[in-house]
């Protein structure tokens, strides 16, 4: 069943994405800049609806309450695709520093610049990263949210962290409040995986870091706490779901923290 699950959803979540296109693009560009954030937020309902109903995974999110209001940086762990877009529903005004080459892409490269997400030339030193910080640090104040993930790149559940320095030297520039986050969808949604699988898992905000710390002290603090939590809840999520099969990192990670070797 998992096979022909993950087929279907696969399937379902490809069409929605060009059905919604097609739907929705004429209103996203006629309506204003933020209004338009409607249209992407829909699709992520619709795919975690999806997600649901079809896999039968679903989730919930914990500490609401910690996300601060106006400007942020969103710091979430990322082992999914899923976790590119799940959130956006729950936040008031995203954006990302991005390659300016996806601005480049048809369609695509439409909607971004209409968000006025922040390209960036990752080959730029000087002036033209003085002029990226500048132009996120404007949106911010403005009381967008900067999402950033502190390992740069999808990392398995249970993976050794791989904390880039990069956001500490945000954090320092930017002088706005960092929110950790930490989920597992890595498990249910694996990168590089066909297959889809059922279960429940949490998404758990952490309370923010205030600005204003040493940047090393910060980046220490960062991976201090969001290993600790992102530990607990692996436990937490491998024992809620007994049927799930584990990735290998996520399986060794669960042996060490439990002593328990039955799963794997």
């Amino acid at each position: 069943m998992i096979p022909l699950r993950s087929v279907l959803f696969n399937t379902l979540f490809y069409a929605n994405l060009i059905l919604q296109m097609i739907v929705f693009t004429p209103i996203y560009f006629l309506v204003p800049r933020k209004t338009s954030w409607f249209v992407p937020k829909n699709w992520a309902r619709s795919n975690n609806w999806l997600f649901e109903k079809v896999v039968g995974t679903t989730f919930e999110i914990e500490g609401l309450e910690n996300l601060p209001e106006g400007g942020y940086i969103f710091a979430p762990k990322h082992q999914s695709f899923w976790d590119v877009f799940a959130l956006l529903p729950w936040l008031a005004d995203p954006f990302y520093i991005l390659k300016r080459e996806l601005t480049w892409i048809p369609l695509f490269g439409w909607y971004v610049k209409k968000q006025r997400m922040v390209p960036v030339n990752r080959a730029a030193r000087g002036k033209a990263m003085a002029a990226v910080m500048e132009r996120t640090h404007r949106e911010m104040e403005n009381g967008r949210q900067l999402i950033i993930y502190p390992e740069g790149t999808r990392r398995p559940p249970g993976a050794a962290p791989d904390y880039k320095y990069g956001i500490a030297r945000l954090y320092r520039d930017l002088d706005m409040p960092v929110v950790p986050v930490v989920m597992h969808p890595g498990l249910f949604w694996p990168r590089r995986k066909f297959l889809r699988f059922p279960g429940h898992f949490k998404v758990r905000i952490l309370p923010p870091i205030p600005p204003g710390d040493d940047p090393d002290h910060f980046h220490a603090k960062l991976i201090e706490t969001m290993e600790a939590a992102s530990d607990k809840l692996l436990v937490e999520t491998i024992q809620a779901n007994p049927k799930l099969p584990l990735p290998p990192a996520a399986a060794e990670r669960y042996r060490v923290l439990t002593g328990d070797t039955s799963r794997g």
